[in-house]
């Protein structure tokens, strides 16, 4: 890892107890999406159907942002990544019905990464990725957590290395300290174009249910178009 980032940056991994379905999808399905690792230097071949760009999605919840990006772009190849397993149960429900955990058809334009997404990033070759999302990340809002963000000063080099030039890097956050953060950590970089955040979800943006409980409770979420320079 890179110097001044801890092993992990994230906590626990499982939050109440699997019920069966959730460890049927886990021990029968997660096996067909999942990305190995010795794949990972060629992403592209590891789809079934090769794809036209790779796009990375890290830390994806409960995978609704996920799946409605590959239902929109069925040519662009997504690798979702996701250590939290009752996350990881939540996206394969939605991908197969019950009984079919071993069998139901799964798109090909979708691999998961059930690790540390930063284990994949040192795996992927330069240059290789057309866009990353990172919405509404755990902010670790303590300041001695600050090393455990995925923004940070010692990561962007490691993403800016995977990144094409001009591929987008998005980013959303309804936390005014990682709000702040961002703004911050980023501006202080020479490898990306930092434009002014925007403050409302904007189009191609699907919606995810952290942003619709922050609108709920009144807080305002930014949305930034990071783009990688050449």
């Amino acid at each position: 890892m890179p110097e001044g980032i801890p092993n992990r940056l994230y906590g626990r991994r499982r939050g109440h107890p699997l019920r069966a379905r959730q460890q049927r999808l886990l021990e029968a399905t997660l096996p067909r999406l999942r990305l190995p690792a010795e794949a990972a230097a060629d992403p592209l071949a590891a789809f079934p159907e090769r794809p036209e760009a790779l796009w990375l999605e890290v830390g994806f919840g409960g995978g609704e942002h996920a799946l409605a990006q590959i239902e929109a772009h069925p040519r662009a190849g997504l690798i979702a990544s996701e250590v939290f397993e009752n996350g990881l149960c939540s996206l394969l429900s939605r991908l197969v019905p019950e009984g079919g955990e071993g069998t139901a058809p799964l798109p090909p334009n979708l691999l998961l990464w059930p690790e540390d997404a930063r284990r994949l990033l040192a795996l992927l070759p330069e240059g290789c990725l057309d866009r990353l999302f990172l919405l509404f990340p755990d902010p670790w809002p303590k300041a001695r957590h600050a090393k455990r963000r995925f923004v940070h000063p010692a990561m962007l080099p490691v993403v800016a290395r995977v990144l094409k030039p001009g591929a987008e890097w998005r980013i959303a956050s309804d936390d005014p300290t990682y709000q702040a953060w961002v703004a911050e950590v980023l501006a202080g970089s020479d490898l990306f174009h930092l434009p002014e955040p925007a403050t409302s979800r904007p189009a191609g943006w699907p919606p995810t249910r952290y942003e619709a409980k922050a609108l709920r409770e009144g807080r305002q979420p930014l949305y930034w178009s990071v783009t990688r320079r050449g």
